[in-house]
């Protein structure tokens, strides 16, 4: 293992302005861990290169150089990598359902066929629009809202429980082997502290109401600005959507929405990447006033702060999308406004498409950038800070010539050489305790967008293991060639990761739930089949389902006040007298009974839903044993030697007669 720490004297005139000015009166110091050359070598073969990308991954030659946590990362993201290929299948096969029977639906053919008019969209400058002009939109909408993502949904809730439980067994093999079940963090700090100071004293646990009432009071506000800022995306969308739908080209106005939608979820993505960093600063604060008494309980205590704060900042839009767009914004005559611009609704097909489209926009946005950057970022900072170690690189060459060697042969390098040696490890891109948080952050995050909102996109998981398969080798070439060695580190488990990913598990129920029983048309379409369609009031048809489009829509007369909030701007829909919009009203605009009809049925779907998909979690975590019987016998076995061993000492000590 080589020094954790480097102190030394530089008298060299020939440094870089950029390593003067580190320099206080010649003395250079700092703390870092060296790579060995030869084993460094070793990983860059055998793991850290693009070629090795479908080859096993070296788990025990990775534990001897990094440590066991970072270790542990690779193993559990190795694991969640494989798990995702049956997911992804399963994913693609649900598409593959949904693109084979989307041209043969009767709803798309009620859809493309139509003659109906459709309200406007937006006050003043928008035009009424005929619904067989959404007939693309319509057919990209039934891929993704069909009968078999429901059956996707409960799958990858089931599959979330038996990736974690299979995870449990799968680090109990790992963590035996390497002899460290038993180790505890605390109290590895508490030997480190007798350590540095015998006399040291342990920090007790301390509490108070007011440092947790203030840091909760505290970390509510913070939510609150993440909530506001979603506030203000939905207030950009209305406010674009406006301006595109007055402009000069006729394709930014027919087209008005869609780019707004994709705008939006752009700039969701920059405010992601600012938030990133208040989100770390605002949760290390929250960390401070909370003074907890050891490393390990402020490292859980960031990690859920941190992860809720990031969760909120990429979920939030998701939200809104999901549950409340279309469904706050009113009716003809009485429509909700926001700073004086109508809130925007969903499209004649439904709200799905639009959340499947914001989650692809920051999926492959999130991924595809975020392995740009972390790639280019440390690989350019360590070209450039080369320059600086050639200038010395060519004053040496003394090391090797014969007058060097001693008796036995060996090479002692001079000074020179050794502080080259720490420069060409000072010049690669920096590390610190944060550096593997990011790795795991970043990697949960992915989880909980491949198991949430899956119900509105199947792919989720496919685009998740594409990204895995180039993370964990991206990550390997950036830790083994860019980065300075991370300080190995002993652990046993993931840590509170673990706890964040089963809370995940437990969320991703019941968005699913709530997606497909609020958001989806899969409910009205089956309180129509069985109740309000031909097939249940016995009139012939050659489809269960015709009609079901004009079923959902209500009309609305275009009276003299109604025609100035809209204010044509051509003659075109001059003559028209009613429009259609999306919604279960009559005529006065009151709910209709089967509005209340399919309301109950939604709730009645979720409640159901989310209990059976919950006791067929109970029932995967009981299956699955979170420790091997292989492991269980062997701990059992180290049980019972150590035992005898104290047995047999007690029963014959040791004599202290002379």
């Amino acid at each position: 293992m080589p020094a954790a720490g480097v102190k030394m004297r530089i008298k060299s005139p020939r440094l870089t302005e950029n390593l003067e000015k580190l320099i206080m009166e010649g003395v250079f110091e700092t703390m870092f861990c060296l790579h060995e050359k030869k084993e460094q070598k070793m990983l860059r073969s055998k793991w850290a290169r693009w070629s090795a990308l479908f080859t096993p991954q070296p788990f025990e030659d990775i534990k001897s150089y990094f440590g066991e946590k970072v270790a542990l990362y690779y193993l559990w993201l190795n694991w969640y990598t494989l798990l995702l290929i049956p997911a992804s299948a399963i994913g693609v096969v649900i598409f593959l359902y949904g693109l084979a029977f989307f041209n043969t639906s009767p709803l798309i053919k009620e859809v493309c066929d139509s003659n109906v008019t459709m309200c406007p969209r937006c006050d003043r400058v928008c035009e009424p629009l005929q619904l067989s002009e959404t007939c693309t939109y319509a057919k990209v909408s039934l891929l993704f809202d069909n009968e078999g993502t429901v059956a996707f949904a409960m799958f990858m809730a089931i599959w979330a429980t038996a990736f974690l439980e299979f995870w449990k067994r799968h680090r109990a093999k790992y963590v035996s082997e390497w002899k460290v079940y038993d180790w505890s963090e605390e109290e590895e700090e508490l030997i480190l502290e007798l350590v540095n100071n015998p006399n040291c004293k342990v920090k007790e646990f301390k509490h108070s109401y007011f440092q947790s009432a203030l840091v909760l009071i505290l970390f509510t506000v913070m939510l609150m600005v993440i909530i506001g800022i979603t506030h203000a995306l939905v207030v950009f969308r209305v406010m674009t959507a406006s301006w595109f739908s007055i402009a000069e080209s006729d394709f930014l106005q027919e087209k008005a929405f869609m780019f707004a939608m994709l705008l939006g979820a752009v700039l969701h993505y920059i405010t992601i990447q600012i938030m990133n960093r208040v989100n770390r600063w605002v949760s290390l604060k929250l960390c401070d006033l909370e003074k907890l008494n050891s490393l390990a309980a402020k490292e859980r205590s960031f990690t859920v702060k941190m992860f809720t704060f990031q969760f909120f900042t990429l979920f939030s839009s998701l939200f809104y999308v999901a549950f409340f767009m279309g469904r706050i914004n009113g009716h003809p005559t009485n429509y909700v406004r926001l700073v004086g611009y109508r809130l925007e609704e969903c499209h004649p097909s439904g709200c799905l498409t639009d959340l499947f489209t914001q989650m692809a926009v920051i999926m492959l946005l999130k991924q595809t950038l975020n392995n740009v950057f972390e790639i280019l970022g440390p690989w350019a900072r360590s070209l450039w800070r080369k320059r600086t170690a050639k200038r010395l690189k060519r004053q040496c060459g003394k090391c090797y010539r014969k007058s060097c060697r001693n008796k036995q042969g060996r090479i002692e390098a001079c000074e020179l050489c050794k502080k080259r040696d720490w420069l060409r490890n000072y010049h690669l891109g920096s590390t610190d305790a944060f550096s593997l948080f990011n790795e795991f952050l970043e990697m949960v995050i992915q989880f909980s967008f491949t198991t949430t909102f899956v119900a509105a996109f199947p792919l989720a998981p496919l685009l998740a293991l594409m990204n895995n398969i180039i993370e964990i080798r991206l990550d390997a070439i950036k830790m083994v060639r860019y980065e300075r060695r991370l300080l190995p580190r002993k652990t046993n488990d993931i840590g509170i990761w673990t706890k964040v990913l089963e809370a995940v598990g437990v969320f991703a129920v019941i968005i699913n739930g709530l997606v497909i029983g609020i958001s989806s048309d899969f409910i009205p379409r089956l309180v129509y089949r069985y109740h309000y369609g031909p097939c249940a009031k016995g009139i012939n048809s050659t489809d269960c389902m015709d009609g079901y489009i004009n079923d959902t829509l209500s009309v609305a007369f275009m009276k003299t006040n109604i025609k100035d909030e809209y204010m044509m701007k051509t003659n075109e829909y001059a003559n028209v007298t009613q429009c259609s919009y999306r919604d279960y009203r009559n005529q006065d605009y009151s709910l209709t009974s089967q509005f209340w009809f399919v309301l109950a049925t939604r709730f009645a779907f979720i409640i159901l839903f989310e209990h059976v998909v919950v006791v067929c979690k109970f029932i995967a975590a009981w299956f699955v044993q979170e420790k091997p019987v292989k492991v269980k016998n062997h701990r059992l076995n180290d049980k019972m030697d150590r035992l005898k061993s104290e047995l047999m000492g007690r029963r014959h000590p040791k004599s202290t007669e002379v």
